[in-house]
């Protein structure tokens, strides 16, 4: 979330609704523009209500995707190394390129999805997926040491396109249109509503309190479900690919400590060479 943004979307809307305010205070009659201010209060009460369970079934919506996102980010970064260990028990000819192919799936993910993920890009396979697929074809697995790691890299396989999957699923966005167009409206309608309580024969500044506080808290719900629909959005609080950038580097580590050296098919970036 891009918080000077916010904070400037958040006081514009503010000013808007006082000013707003103000001007209706001015031209409303004494007494407000209702004859009856309990059967008004009691039509206003049942709109906020209808906004507040809409606003709260979108926001948990919301938060939903951001989380499963989250989630899916740490599990495929712990299926990466978890592969990567599992790599080791193979024959050892496909042991150095398995090894290797991960590593550049990692790297892909971070310099190569992840911005297409900002940007609002669609993402397809990942290539190195495809690539290990590929080399796993060319295992046969001898020994019972073997064949039991070439099962579990198959289980490891499922778990880590599962992941990739909750990932990338929030990219585009999980709210529909018509979703929105509700919100919209259903905010709008509460706000003009709440500025026909304007009263010249009450105080201004609660009544100026009431409406900022409202504009405030209406933009900041529809702000806050923005972000958490679109969670790779650059500012506080995006998702990053923290995990797996620790993971490579783990890998490295380990690697250099045991001595595996896998064979690196693809560049820094994750590019093939």
């Amino acid at each position: 979330m891009n918080l000077p943004l916010t904070i400037a979307i958040v006081l514009a809307s503010t000013a808007v609704s006082i000013g707003l305010f103000l001007l209706l205070r001015r031209l409303a009659p004494a007494g407000g523009f209702f004859a009856d201010g309990d059967r008004a209060a009691g039509v206003f009460g049942v709109l906020a209500t209808g906004f507040a369970v809409l606003l709260g079934f979108v926001i948990y919506l919301a938060f939903t995707t951001y989380d499963t996102a989250r989630a899916g980010a740490q599990s495929e970064a712990t299926d990466v190394i978890q592969q990567y260990e599992t790599a080791q028990l193979m024959p050892k000819g496909a042991s150095a390129l398995l090894s290797g192919e991960l590593i550049c799936y990692g790297r892909n993910v971070v310099y190569q999805e992840w911005p297409q993920l900002r940007n609002g890009g669609q993402l397809g396979p990942n290539p190195w997926g495809v690539q290990l697929f590929q080399t796993l074809r060319t295992v046969v697995p001898k020994t019972a040491v073997e064949q039991a790691a070439y099962s579990k890299w198959l289980d490891q396989t499922s778990d880590r396109e599962q992941a990739r999957l909750d990932r990338i699923s929030p990219g585009d966005g999980v709210i529909p249109g018509p979703l929105w167009l509700i919100l919209f409206v259903t905010g709008g309608l509460v706000a003009v509503y709440a500025l026909l309580f304007a009263d010249p024969d009450e105080h201004w500044l609660p009544q100026t309190v009431i409406a900022g506080s409202l504009a405030a808290m209406l933009s900041v719900s529809l702000l806050v479900i923005q972000f958490l629909n679109n969670p790779y959005t650059p500012g506080t609080g995006t998702l990053k690919p923290t995990e797996m950038r620790h993971v490579l580097s783990e890998i490295e580590s380990a690697s250099a400590k045991l001595g595996i050296h896998p064979r690196i098919p693809c560049d820094a970036g994750g590019m093939p060479l």
